[in-house]
């Protein structure tokens, strides 16, 4: 049996580069919002910077158009930044972020995909919304809302099956004395 020849695209390269510029411009973006809040650190911007390219990478595919990219890293950004604030501000236990950067970069940038896509860029896929094709826009909304609502009720029935099992919370004095400690029997730092 003899192996399929390699197709000869550029697209997987440049999806590599593309996911870089996204991310990139998002992480500028970020400074500039967390500098205006007076919250500025390469820690923030460094550890979202997961989130962001998080936002280029569903439709890396389809809309490999450097402007593009830009444009949806430097809307992801402001999407995440201000869910992480909400989170915050509602006192809401999610220590890594991973709704307000991951849930909604990725979401953005599914949904932006049924915008920006072009069979220019990849033949195999369809063109969105600015290329003719809003019937794409669509998909890519039911495809973010199908994934919110699974996401959602798997992580509701393993919570509610740990709680009843194992509990999801210490108590208030195990978390004084740190976990590992309390539940380990032994110190992790010293």
């Amino acid at each position: 049996m003899r192996a399929a020849p390699l197709r000869q695209t550029a697209w997987p390269v440049n999806a590599l580069g593309g996911d870089q510029h996204s991310a990139a411009t998002a992480g500028l973006v970020w400074m500039l919002l967390s500098s205006l809040d007076g919250r500025a650190s390469t820690l923030g911007i460094r550890n979202r910077n997961g989130g962001r390219s998080g936002s280029g990478n569903p439709g890396l595919r389809f809309m490999l158009r450097l402007w593009v990219l830009m444009v949806v890293g430097a809307v992801a950004a402001p999407l995440s930044y201000y869910a992480m604030r909400f989170r915050e501000r509602r006192k809401l236990d999610e220590s890594l972020d991973v709704w307000a950067c991951h849930g909604m970069a990725s979401s953005w940038g599914t949904i932006a995909t049924g915008l920006f896509a072009t069979v220019a860029v990849n033949a195999e896929g369809a063109n969105g919304l600015f290329f003719g094709n809003p019937g794409q826009l669509g998909i890519q909304i039911l495809a973010v809302i199908v994934t919110i609502v699974f996401s959602f009720g798997m992580t509701y029935v393993l919570a509610k099956a740990l709680n009843m099992s194992i509990g999801l919370r210490v108590s208030p004095m195990e978390e004084e004395v740190g976990l590992d400690i309390s539940s380990h029997g032994e110190r992790s730092y010293s």
